[in-house]
């Protein structure tokens, strides 16, 4: 990509979206192409068509979805399917119909079997089960990693899938109904010690392994992988290491500064029982991750505290 290439951010608005253009502006690429849900609705066919005709953007990341935590994943699956398909099949065929140089689709590590080896390995996709809280919202996403691929190979189009484990940091969703482990831990800690309550009450038994990456360390390997590789197979992103709920809790509550207890509802879902990346096929392409765990936490909090979100 060149500093002057015509650069459409899909999502923009949203925790990856945003990071990504915080990126590219930092890294002086000053022809970016953003559109906000009311100004595009990427679920409408025609819309999308119309936008790619009249503004021919030469390089694409995809970054727009309708995402979600547990409950978000239990409560609106048809949405979760529908949306997300329809978002990628809209954006990926106009990619393609007006000869975008290069794509770069995310999709998720919830598309791994529930039961899966450990650390995951890009091999290790299609192998078992889907984790069924979220099923709906991966099976979409691995048709998009397979969109991408069968353009590739009977297109000779340059589509490229990644796939990041848990994210969070700026701009991340702080809805009670839809957050994911990140925000929800920091805001269910930040609400506790606001009111001087005694205990928080966590979803599961806190025993569940979790991968999480600063959503700026992200887009940082998102834009290397995009300059730097061209295979049909996806690239995970991650960090490499984990820990378990229990841990990043008792993290951020001292990142936040509670002191109270830490209690978990294990009569609520765990979810998937570990979920750790190889990174080995991201590390052979020279690139690693740079914030620490208390870090991003440090950072995101911080972020937090002076968004619309925050609990007085």
């Amino acid at each position: 990509m060149e500093s002057t290439s015509k650069i459409y951010v899909a999502g923009h608005t949203g925790m990856v979206g945003s990071a990504m253009v915080r990126l590219l502006e930092k890294r002086s690429f000053r022809n970016l192409v953003l559109r906000t849900s009311r100004e595009l609705d990427l679920t409408r066919q025609a819309e999308v068509e119309s936008f790619f005709a009249s503004e021919q953007p030469e390089y694409v990341f995809d970054a727009a979805a309708r995402v979600g935590g547990i409950m978000a994943n239990k409560t609106y699956r048809a949405e979760f399917i529908y949306n997300n398909m329809q978002i990628q099949n809209n954006i990926i065929h106009s990619a393609y119909t007006h000869n975008v140089k290069k794509l770069l689709f995310f999709s998720s590590s919830c598309i791994y079997p529930r039961i899966c080896p450990q650390p995951m390995s890009e091999d290790h996709l299609w192998t078992g089960t889907l984790e069924p809280t979220n099923e709906p919202y991966a099976v979409a996403k691995l048709a998009g990693m397979s969109m991408c691929r069968a353009y590739n190979e009977q297109y000779g189009t340059q589509f490229v899938s990644v796939i990041p484990t848990n994210l969070y940091g700026p701009n991340d969703n702080y809805d009670p109904q839809n957050s994911h482990v990140m925000a929800s831990l920091i805001q269910k800690f930040h609400i506790a010690k606001v009111r001087r309550e005694q205990s928080v009450i966590l979803w599961g038994t806190g025993t569940p392994r979790r991968e999480l990456m600063y959503v700026d360390d992200a887009v940082d390997a998102s834009v290397h992988i995009m300059e730097n590789y061209a295979g049909n197979d996806p690239v995970n992103i991650g960090i490499g290491s984990d820990a378990s709920i229990r841990e990043l809790a008792e993290t951020v509550r001292d990142v936040v500064g509670y002191h109270g207890r830490i209690e978990f509802d294990a009569s609520k879902p765990d979810g998937a029982p570990q979920k750790l990346l190889d990174v080995a096929r991201l590390s052979s392409l020279q690139w690693k991750s740079q914030t620490s765990l208390e870090q991003g936490i440090k950072q995101a909090y911080a972020w937090y505290l002076q968004s619309p979100f925050v609990v007085h």
